[in-house]
């Protein structure tokens, strides 16, 4: 199996993810910009896709982190999703959505070809946050030849980093959402991490390539490229951050 990987950033949390011959699709969102209710709350998008669903096409999976928050799954993400023919996710995902969703538990895992993909933990949130943020989930991608990918969905804790980091101990590329995303809903409290978290979480993995992702396009996103190209270079690890730019599309360097 050739050990390619290419990731085709799309604005968000999305992007799409090339590996061992399969197309993936992370958190669907193809809205164009504006408001997006969220009960008595308000999550403004601030820029348009990059691309449409049409455009993007069909995937062999989406790998989606929760599905209870637009920011992360919006209605015509929503449309999407029902034509994919998986998505893996939270248990209540799977409660809500139906097919063709399947809940990924901690430590499960699912086969697509040469391709392991298993749910590990995320936290929304600081400790706690669960019945006010919900359910959320990240992944690792893995297999024989294949480059190990973790992807860690709306997570805060660097504590659950850290555990993702003892049980897959050679990762080689890491898609941390990381826009220090902040909302009423917990006193302006962390949901996702900052930049500086960010630069923690690749040295705690040991990754050899960070591809940030859900660091810009929605107002409750507090910090961005500046502060996450700032935070790598104080940390040392700018050589391991891949900032893209909104549909640009980066491939693994070949070993050697």
């Amino acid at each position: 199996m050739t050990p390619s990987l290419g990731i085709r950033y799309l604005g968000g949390p999305t992007a799409l993810v090339d590996i061992a011959g399969l197309r993936l699709l992370t958190d669907p969102t193809f809205d164009p910009a504006g408001p997006h209710p969220v009960g008595s709350r308000v999550l403004v998008k601030t820029s348009d896709p990059v691309a449409t669903a049409e455009q993007v096409g069909p995937v062999d999976a989406v790998l989606l982190s929760h599905d209870q928050h637009p920011d992360n799954l919006d209605e015509l993400g929503r449309k999407y999703l029902t034509g994919a023919p998986l998505a893996l996710s939270t248990q209540s995902a799977r409660q809500r959505l139906g097919d063709p969703v399947r809940a990924l538990a901690d430590g499960e895992h699912v086969q697509l070809g040469w391709l392991r993909i298993t749910g590990v933990p995320a936290r929304h949130g600081p400790r706690g946050c669960e019945p006010l943020t919900g359910e959320v989930t990240g992944f690792v991608l893995s297999g024989e030849g294949l480059p190990t990918v973790y992807i860690s969905g709306d997570n805060a804790s660097l504590d659950i980093v850290g555990s993702v980091a003892s049980r897959f101990a050679d990762i080689d590329v890491a898609l941390l959402f990381a826009g220090a995303a902040r909302t009423a809903l917990l006193d302006g409290a962390y949901l996702t991490l900052t930049s500086q978290q960010a630069a923690e979480a690749a040295a705690v993995l040991g990754a050899r390539h960070i591809v940030p992702l859900h660091f810009e396009g929605w107002a409750h996103f507090t910090q961005g490229r500046d502060t996450l190209h700032a935070a790598f270079d104080d940390a040392g690890l700018l050589d391991r951050l891949h900032l893209l730019d909104l549909g640009q599309r980066w491939t693994l360097p070949a070993p050697g």
